[in-house]
């Protein structure tokens, strides 16, 4: 992907900078709204500095044009004012896809499933795919990161199967099924073929979990053998997480069970700069969510404007290719990368001391210098 240099900070210094945005923003906006009809998409704002980042998401779009409406929902575990899993499926059933903020779920609560858990299995969004990529501009101990993390998301530890035996005895049951093994294994090599990925690699504890992971390791195997074309091999998981801090590059496509997954993807994600920068996407049959990667809803940062809005815009950017907005895809992904390879703009995670309002300006003024679409 080739990125055009853009000066950001010296393009907001410019006194009639904000000026020509403006006008640059009318012209986009007509030659657009001309062309393309609005797209809607669910929204879910989420929780801690979720609002925050949509709505860094929200003014980008705004600013900039991008044919999208957006139908927001607030769910919520920690509202009394949230709105119900059936308001999301509804509004999820005419729009097929949502853009979401991380999801807080209390340890107290009675429930054992969480709302994320509820969400995933009502709209069977079995897949997650979790993009580490290094980001030029953003200093990490290993350059040149690019694991793409594929984890099973709708059972294994995740089935919310607990129950007291006797007083001071609690069971948690995991379970593998050879149907949805075989569904991942089958979405994981599909997406090496499309994205011309060379190996993929599946995650497990079959040395300890001989039936479970076993299970879902044969069936990779299985599914390997239809895809000469890739590489396939195996790792353990503990195994898996000293490697990925250690030699991070012999990795591609990592296919893993639920919570090996979840596990898996935070490493990664630190490997190129936390979990501010890293988007996200799940899938199902008919519906697909955009969410950022590593989940954290940062609660402590609520409210301070010091969220790093990255992570939220590149999925933003993932959602806009799959409603077929190319063009403004690869835009947006231009100005956020130019944006953070000038190394100005920075927000406390990546050590500088700008807002995330700061953040969001910067990318609509880089976004509005870019060359005009023909």
């Amino acid at each position: 992907m080739s990125f055009v240099r853009v000066g950001v900070s010296d393009l907001l210094r410019r006194s009639g900078m904000m000026r020509n945005a403006a006008s640059m923003r009318t012209t986009y906006m007509k030659r657009r709204c001309s062309t393309t009809a609005t797209i809607p998409i669910t929204m879910i704002p989420g929780d801690g500095v979720g609002p925050e980042l949509m709505t860094s998401v929200k003014d980008v779009f705004r600013g900039t044009g991008i044919p999208v409406h957006f139908e927001e929902v607030h769910i919520s575990e920690l509202s009394s004012h949230s709105a119900s899993l059936d308001d999301v499926i509804n509004s999820l059933n005419n729009n097929k896809v949502c853009l979401k903020g991380p999801l807080s779920y209390p340890t107290h609560a009675s429930e054992i499933e969480s709302l994320n858990m509820k969400l995933r299995r009502s709209l069977d969004l079995f897949a997650n795919v979790v993009i580490c990529k290094s980001i030029e501009g953003i200093e990490t101990r290993h350059p040149n990161v690019d694991i793409i993390v594929i984890r099973e998301q709708t059972e294994g530890e995740y089935s919310a199967l607990e129950h007291e035996c006797v007083p001071g005895v609690v069971e948690s049951l995991k379970i593998i099924t050879s149907q949805r093994s075989r569904r991942i294994a089958k979405f994981a090599f599909d997406f090496a073929l499309r994205h011309g990925r060379r190996r993929v690699t599946a995650v497990h504890k079959a040395n300890i979990m001989k039936l479970t992971d076993g299970l879902f390791l044969e069936c990779a195997a299985e599914m390997a053998e239809m895809y000469p074309e890739i590489e396939f091999n195996s790792m353990i998981v503990d195994n898996t997480c000293m490697q990925l801090v250690a030699h991070p590059h012999q990795f591609d496509v990592l296919l893993t069970p639920n919570l090996y997954g979840n596990v898996v993807d935070n490493v990664a994600a630190g490997l190129v700069g936390g979990a501010g920068v890293v988007p996200g996407e799940s899938y199902g049959e008919e519906f697909a969510v955009f969410e950022p990667g590593a989940r954290h809803v940062y609660s402590t940062a609520t409210g301070r404007n010091i969220a790093n809005p990255t992570g939220m815009l590149l999925s933003a950017v993932s959602c806009l290719k799959h409603v077929g907005l190319k063009t403004e895809a690869q835009r947006l992904a231009t100005a956020i990368a130019n944006v953070i390879s000038e190394r100005r703009i920075r927000t406390q995670d990546l050590g500088g001391q700008s807002t995330t309002k700061d953040f969001t300006k910067a990318i609509i003024a880089a976004f509005l210098a870019l060359p005009s679409p023909t």
